[in-house]
């Protein structure tokens, strides 16, 4: 399996690390994925994943958990407050017996999570102690939702990346599905697109929708580009794996773990990485030291 000696953009973001709890792992699974689903960064909105799931004996209150990350793209927190907020408001508050904790660690920067969050009791909320910590409990017919009153801001890395270039959409399935396992075991990583198949640019012919087709990548598009095209010769699928990060020692680690993991799998012609000369991001990391 070739590996390129190509290099990957990344950036600087800011994170919430939460723990969501529940009475069941359905419960938690669909609060932690329905709040995760749409990685938004590219459209000025927030970006998440999940990290990892707990068992019961790994949780503060003994029951099923998972740990997830929300990211800002700028230094706009006001507005990654109220777009957090439709994310812990429509997709968690919702699911029965729920519980959101401060999972960040301590931080100078933090959000309130009563204007946000805390007011959906409509003014008959109130603060209890559970579990060592400052809980809102917000009155609901289902009773009742809490969720730590202060969720801390930490400086993270967005936008690491890595392909890998296949023969087969065989190749793309499984070497999918072992990248994800990989990548589940590096703590404080997550792939907000899981597996991806839509590699953007950031100039487009359609400004109002966003990032559109890195038309120089899509195969379809090959015989009609001719020379201009960037496809290699027998690679049909050229999936993209992105991943956030709360430091760049767990960002190199999941980028090593995920890469590594397709060694044995049929189909994978080359591992490369998405970058754009170094202007996007503002920081560069070469594919070949992330291996090391």
């Amino acid at each position: 399996m070739k590996i390129e000696d190509t290099f990957f953009e990344a950036f600087n973001g800011k994170y919430i690390r939460a723990l969501i709890t529940g009475p069941t792992k359905k419960i938690v699974e669909r609060a932690a994925y329905d709040s995760t689903s749409t990685p938004s960064a590219v459209i000025g909105r927030v970006e998440a994943g999940v990290e990892k799931f707990l068992e019961k004996d790994e949780t503060p209150d003994g029951r099923y958990g998972a740990i997830v990350q929300y990211w800002l793209d700028g230094d706009n927190k006001e507005k990654f407050a109220f777009e957090l907020s439709y994310r812990l408001r429509q997709d968690i508050l919702v699911k029965p017996f729920t519980k959101i904790y401060n999972l960040t660690g301590e931080s100078d920067d933090y959000i309130e999570m009563m204007d946000i969050v805390g007011h959906c009791g409509d003014g008959f909320e109130w603060i209890v102690e559970e579990d060592g910590r400052r809980m809102i409990n917000v009155p609901i017919a289902v009773p009742d939702f809490l969720i730590e009153e202060k969720f801390a801001l930490k400086d993270g890395i967005m936008g690491a990346n890595f392909w890998y270039l296949c023969a087969t959409p065989e190749a793309v399935l499984e070497g999918g599905e072992k990248i994800l396992e990989a990548i589940g075991e590096v703590e404080g990583a997550i792939t907000p697109f899981d597996i991806c198949s839509a590699a953007s640019k950031p100039e487009t012919n359609f400004p109002k929708i966003g990032p559109t087709t890195y038309h120089y990548y899509c195969p379809s598009l090959k015989e009609k580009l001719g020379e201009e095209s960037k496809v290699p010769e027998g690679v049909g699928f050229i999936p993209e794996v992105v991943i956030n990060a709360t430091s760049e020692n767990a960002m190199k680690k999941a980028v090593k773990a995920g890469i590594e993991s397709l060694e044995d799998v049929d189909g994978i012609v080359s591992i490369s990485a998405g970058n754009f000369g170094g202007a996007l991001g503002d920081k560069n990391y070469n594919l070949l030291d992330m291996l090391k």
